[in-house]
């Protein structure tokens, strides 16, 4: 249903939930429609008394034209569109360093889907990450394209600031602000205008505590966050609140943060993920990995029943880091069990 037949067939309550910022618009022009939700905003239009109408030189028959165009600039202007609609991110093969075609025809992912891309330093992998986030169109240094729900993406993923087709997560995440967690937090809440602020703060919070190494509170400045800190409250913020339906992370693997708890949380809001990583608990977890070699993508392997079960055994040493980490961190000795 598009914006116009929302207005015009779905009740001031059910269009309020789908576009909150509606009630802003309703405001500007002094239209008190929270005591009418259970009328559409044409019959709510016709109850208003005639004298009122006069008054207020409110203007019944371009109301509803009018609330449409703020709707349509309101979801260009914060990004919001449905998680932008993406349903399918595909990777065309380019070439490598020399020229030489890449090994593959097209690589296709869907929501939900984790990528790991592996490959020695310098191979290549954060040159695909870049691709992906410039919609690349056989116009970058391999030569690659890249597909959006199987068709060339629309030119708003390239240049629209608000639109933008990924969130990028690196080791190197650093604030300048002089605000507290809490307030960061509630700002980026506020400025994408969702329903419940404190609620979404809350959640946003509760999920970076539990990535973080080390707790922090809501009114810790962020300028005072560790790199872990910094780095969980910036992943739980981008899988809560960002638009972006795909996120990039390079090389998250000394991040200080629970590297399995983070892709679980990106995972579960449906975002498409991808990750340049060396390291090989991390890689195992993906669905599948792109092995990069020369600038150019080698290989694309599924990770098998044999890996996963490595995976498990890799889970259970990478547990037992954690806990001597924490042990460490608390000043207490070291006494673990490695049966």
């Amino acid at each position: 249903m598009n914006i116009a037949d929302c207005i015009k067939k779905k009740t001031l309550k059910k269009l309020l939930e789908e576009y909150p910022f509606a009630l802003s618009f309703f405001e500007q022009n002094r239209l008190e429609v929270l005591e009418n939700q259970n009328l559409t905003f044409k019959d709510y239009l016709l109850s208003l008394d005639e004298q009122l109408v006069e008054e207020e030189a409110i203007d019944v028959d371009a109301l509803p034209k009018e609330l449409e165009i703020y709707i349509e600039q309101m979801i260009e202007f914060l990004g919001i569109e449905k998680q932008n609609g993406v349903s399918s991110l595909s990777i065309l093969a380019g070439h490598n360093k020399l020229g030489e075609p890449e090994s593959f025809g097209r690589i296709d992912i869907e929501p939900s889907q984790i990528i790991s891309i592996v490959g020695p330093t310098g191979s290549g992998k954060s040159r695909l990450l870049a691709d992906i986030e410039w919609a690349a169109q056989g116009d970058t240094p391999t030569g690659r394209s890249i597909l959006i729900n199987d068709e060339q993406p629309d030119l708003k993923w390239r240049y629209s600031t608000n639109k933008k087709l990924v969130a990028q997560l690196s080791q190197n995440m650093n604030f300048v602000m002089d605000l507290t967690a809490g307030e960061f937090v509630r700002m980026h809440a506020e400025s994408r205008m969702v329903e419940n602020v404190e609620e979404v703060t809350k959640k946003i919070l509760e999920e970076a505590n539990r990535l973080a190494g080390e707790a922090f509170l809501v009114d810790t400045p962020v300028t005072s966050l560790s790199g872990g800190q910094s780095r969980a409250l910036m992943i739980a913020d981008t899988a809560v609140l960002s638009a972006s339906p795909i996120v990039l992370i390079d090389e998250i693997e000394n991040a200080g943060i629970d590297r399995k708890k983070a892709l679980d949380l990106l995972v579960s809001q449906d975002k498409i993920v991808l990750m340049a990583t060396h390291d090989p608990l991390l890689a195992l977890m993906a669905d599948r990995r792109i092995v990069i070699k020369n600038g150019g993508i080698h290989a694309v392997i599924n990770t098998s029943e044999e890996e996963k079960k490595l995976l498990t055994e890799l889970e259970k040493i990478d547990d037992i880091m954690q806990e001597a980490r924490r042990s460490l961190r608390a000043g207490e000795k070291l006494n673990i069990n490695l049966k």
